[in-house]
């Protein structure tokens, strides 16, 4: 069975997340701060901490920093808070294997300690060219575990977006990141993807830059996009013969959820905008 550690100063947070895990059928334990959490490691092996980064006097940074001192870390799920100042989450290099954003939503989190500890080995660092609340760019290495980890470090720090907003914005951008590392990173982790996310009062934007050639809509006979209006999964036979998993929803998909989706001449750059009421 799994070990959990829960490291939150909020009484309540803390043991409805562990109630969460445990009825899960994890193990999960909890800390009340970052001493009780490194004391804890010290002594116990956990294959995850969950912990507040806004810890009280900034405990959980150098909680972070402990963790990465360790000789094998345990995986880490890092929460964030609107309190937290987004500029200092670029010490921690952005490492860990998930974000979440408080308050928070526990099924999306037991998705996220569910993803985790089905990782087979850590994935490749990405490089943060920016890290400013209204502009955040990212290089994502072409790996689907760095492409979902980048997703969620994005979705975590849009904390105040409307929830319907939210939820299809993030399905958009996840159809767009995979296919911009599948089909134009050739899930090559040595190639990245060039991501960034605009936030104004009025819309989030999103460009998203793979490092492939690029392509024409009309020749992806593999993709939902051409498929004639009667026949909505057509193209699913011509996947079956290729050998490709079974998909190719993902552009139709993210049309359909976002207000505007522009690509470049290539076809090798998007960009997304959803439009905040």
């Amino acid at each position: 069975m799994s070990k959990v550690l829960v490291v939150e100063d909020d009484p309540e947070l803390r043991s409805g997340v562990c109630a969460t895990l445990t009825d899960a059928g994890l193990s999960a334990d909890c800390a009340r701060s970052a001493s009780e959490a490194l004391d804890r490691i010290s002594r116990e092996r956990f294959d995850l901490v969950i912990f507040d980064v806004g810890l009280p006097q900034s405990n959980g940074f150098r909680l972070w920093d402990r963790f990465q001192a360790l000789e094998s870390p345990p995986r880490a799920i890092m929460m964030i808070g609107e309190d937290v100042p987004i500029e200092r989450l670029r010490d921690s290099g952005l490492q860990a294997c998930r974000y979440v954003n408080k308050p928070v939503n526990r099924r999306v989190l037991l998705e996220l300690v569910r993803e985790v500890l089905a990782l087979e080995g850590d994935g490749p660092p990405f490089e943060v060219v920016s890290l400013r609340p209204e502009w955040v760019e990212l290089w994502v290495p072409c790996t689907i575990e760095a492409s979902e980890r980048s997703e969620s470090f994005l979705q975590a720090i849009q904390a105040g977006l409307p929830a319907e907003e939210a939820e299809q914005l993030t399905k958009a951008v996840h159809e767009l990141m995979l296919n911009a590392v599948e089909w134009g990173g050739k899930l090559d982790p040595a190639r990245r993807v060039h991501v960034a996310c605009i936030r104004t009062s009025r819309f989030i934007l999103y460009r998203i830059a793979d490092p492939g050639s690029g392509f024409q809509f009309g020749a992806l006979e593999h993709a939902a996009l051409n498929n004639p209006p009667d026949q909505p999964a057509d193209h699913q036979k011509i996947r079956a013969n290729k050998g490709l998993r079974p998909g190719g929803f993902g552009i139709l998909m993210a049309r359909a959820l976002v207000d505007e989706m522009i690509y470049n001449d290539a076809q090798n750059e998007v960009i997304v905008i959803k439009y905040l009421a």
